[in-house]
């Protein structure tokens, strides 16, 4: 039986005569992760807009708009850098900009609900295969340690950029224009990325082409669709409900099966023994928790500033860019200790706990000079512990599977995201119409949870595969 995903050693640095990675494939790269991310954020601030509009979506059609992008984005991402690997990384860039590219034209274009949530799957989709296709290109084409630390930090800003730019883009477009002129944006973009790809990202090797495992990626890619909804719909149709408990057997049975499949299999997906790796382990956790408490916190945000202190969209989306600053800044300060990642890796999401927590105190009168302060702290813990994490997954496996290996990574942010979002507004719908008594309380729980999910993280990394 083959094993070859078991090697841990650190990706290996391109050839002497292997493309390097210059300026301008770096920014066209992150460019298009950063645009990949902001779709899955930017619908929440029109949705007041969708539900007066000429579509009249019911309050579920209303709930599948916004989740089709993150269960087709979260659900295809590890057979998508999987295939980015086995069939070439540029070549999945360009198919998932085309992709992201018709759904967003698909939903421009909706005249009922069905038709927008299909093109939001579609967009998913292209999203699925433009960012481990991404982070792939850069390990390969980055060179040394050094540069690989500095090409995953460049990249994990943009990923934190995309989601806060997402919400500004979001709150513009339901202040000052249609819903529909979003995702029209979103097509000439797509296209200026997709020929900038075409120009300037040099192709990398390639894993060599054997089985697709297609068996193995239906398992995986169904298990963790069950798995995803069943985190969000959750609060809808309550956590005890027959069809939740019902979706979260079924993604274990799946779960199940694709593990019995691989372990048999010749050539499967992935080798689901990698896991035996603890730095893997701790770091696929500690990228689900700093998801979990940034998409607690972007869920609460826009309405918090909104429905409790009364701005408007667009100033609400100028009112989260704060969380950019520590993004952009904390990982140049972090790089310096580098060579030994986990008490950067768990001051980083401790900063994220504490912020958490502070945010908590926000009510009525609350000067946003306070409020935004909290903001930063989660934002500095977020950019403190990012790169670090991403590079440990990215270690954990070898150089040839970095497309896999930025699919497990996004993966565990994906799923980490979707709960915390679930368990916020399981808090939130408890707490009625008291919507600051409600935000406290989710936030104390999600903070409390990724504080001692810091803990199992210190106590699982391991500074050598």
């Amino acid at each position: 039986m083959s094993s070859p995903a078991l090697t841990t050693s650190a990706p290996a640095a391109p050839e002497a005569d292997a493309p390097r990675l210059g300026r301008l494939t770096l920014l066209t790269v992150c460019a298009c992760v950063m645009v990949a991310q902001s779709m899955v954020a930017a619908i929440n601030l029109l949705i007041p807009q969708l539900t007066s509009s000429s579509l009249h979506p019911s309050p579920a059609q209303l709930m599948w708009t916004v989740d089709a992008y993150v269960i087709a984005f979260a659900g295809l991402l590890i057979p998508a850098g999987a295939a980015a690997d086995r069939h070439g990384r540029k070549g999945a860039l360009l198919t998932g900009l085309a992709l992201f590219a018709a759904g967003a034209a698909t939903s421009a274009l909706a005249t009922t609900p069905a038709v927008l949530v299909a093109g939001r799957a579609v967009c998913g989709t292209g999203a699925a295969l433009i960012t481990p296709a991404t982070m792939s290109i850069l390990v390969h084409l980055a060179g040394g340690t050094k540069r690989r630390a500095q090409a995953m930090t460049a990249w994990t800003l943009a990923l934190g950029l995309g989601g806060a730019l997402g919400n500004l883009g979001g709150g513009l477009a339901g202040q000052f224009l249609s819903w529909r002129a979003l995702f029209w944006a979103m097509v000439p973009l797509a296209a200026v990325l997709a020929a900038a790809v075409a120009r300037g990202v040099p192709r990398t090797a390639r894993v060599e082409r054997g089985n697709p495992d297609p068996l193995g990626t239906v398992l995986v890619t169904a298990a963790l669709v069950a798995v995803l909804f069943g985190i969000i719909e959750g609060p809808a149709y309550g956590w005890g409900s027959a069809r939740i408990l019902l979706a979260f057997a079924l993604g274990a049975l799946l779960a199940a099966a694709f593990t019995a499949h691989a372990l048999r299999s010749r050539a499967p997906l992935f080798d689901p023994r990698v896991f035996r790796s603890p730095r893997l382990r701790a770091a696929t956790l500690g990228l689900a928790v700093s998801f979990f408490g940034l998409f607690s916190l972007f869920f609460v945000n826009s309405q918090y500033l909104q429905g409790v202190q009364g701005y408007g969209p667009a100033l609400t989306g100028v009112a989260i860019l704060p969380v950019t600053v520590g993004m952009a800044l904390a990982p140049r300060l972090a790089a310096r200790w580098q060579a030994t990642p986990r008490p950067v890796i768990t001051t980083g999401l401790a900063l994220i706990g504490a912020g958490l927590l502070g945010t908590a105190t926000a009510g009525p009168h609350t000067p946003y000079g306070i409020y935004v302060l909290w903001l930063l702290v989660i934002s500095f813990g977020t950019g403190t512990c990012m790169p670090a994490l991403t590079l440990g997954v990215l270690t954990s496996l070898p150089a040839h599977q970095a497309g896999l290996g930025s699919g497990l990574g996004t993966a565990s942010r994906e799923l980490g995201a979707a709960l915390g979002v679930a368990v916020t507004g399981t808090v939130l719908a408890g707490a009625g119409r008291d919507f600051a008594a409600g935000m406290s309380s989710a936030l104390v729980l999600v903070g409390a949870v990724t504080l001692l999910a810091t803990g199992a993280v210190f106590v699982g990394y391991r500074e050598r595969a």
